[in-house]
């Protein structure tokens, strides 16, 4: 990959990462319930999960998918009905005192959750496969330059909403607007749901 390239990948992927979607709100959510250190494992969960997408993607997964397009539906209504189920979740939740105790392995999990079955993280690493990597190198010579800029990016942003959250969590108000942040954050996951069903 060349000087070039790498820099518009970086700047597609820092565009990406920063614009408004399911894990955005999953990290503020719980940044205000968790406070930032105990919420960043979901920051973890997204690191992750990026790691593993980047891999497949690399290794050809998304030509695959597109290959099988029921595949695809399937696996797009089946991400769309667990980010449904979660804002309703949420939603239903949000009048009940915070849970401060909830473990490590289920803020992990959630957010690993939303993070794959969230459909702008499967937009986002077919696009910048077939945007960025240049088909006349080797794969495995780009991903070197590839995954630490888009690991780096991703970790920076996600920790800085997690940061958000957690201040919003310490604000006056933090009861009443705790309870409709998270309302408004479970209709986010409805309509992310509904739209990823319908797209």
């Amino acid at each position: 990959m060349s000087l070039s390239g790498w820099a518009a990948f970086a700047g597609f992927w820092v565009v990406f990462v920063v614009t408004p979607g399911p894990n955005h709100a999953n990290c503020i959510d719980n940044g205000m319930r968790h406070g930032f250190r105990r919420a960043w494992w979901g920051v973890a969960a997204i690191l992750v999960q990026a790691t593993l997408f980047l891999s497949g993607a690399s290794a050809g997964v998304g030509a695959v998918l597109q290959g099988a397009p029921e595949l695809a539906a399937a696996l797009r209504l089946a991400g769309a009905a667990v980010l449904i189920g979660l804002g309703l979740r949420t939603i239903w939740l949000a009048a009940r005192p915070v849970r401060m105790a909830e473990g490590a392995g289920s803020i992990f999990g959630r957010a690993f959750l939303i993070a794959t079955f969230n459909a702008k993280s499967v937009a986002g690493y077919l696009a910048a496969f077939s945007l960025f990597v240049e088909p006349h190198r080797p794969i495995s010579t780009q991903m070197w330059m590839i995954m630490p800029t888009a690991l780096s990016i991703t970790a920076l942003s996600y920790s800085a909403y997690t940061a958000l959250g957690a201040w919003l969590g310490r604000l006056a108000l933090g009861a009443v607007l705790n309870v409709w942040f998270r309302r408004v954050m479970g209709v986010c996951f409805v309509l992310y749901g509904a739209v990823l069903a319908l797209v």
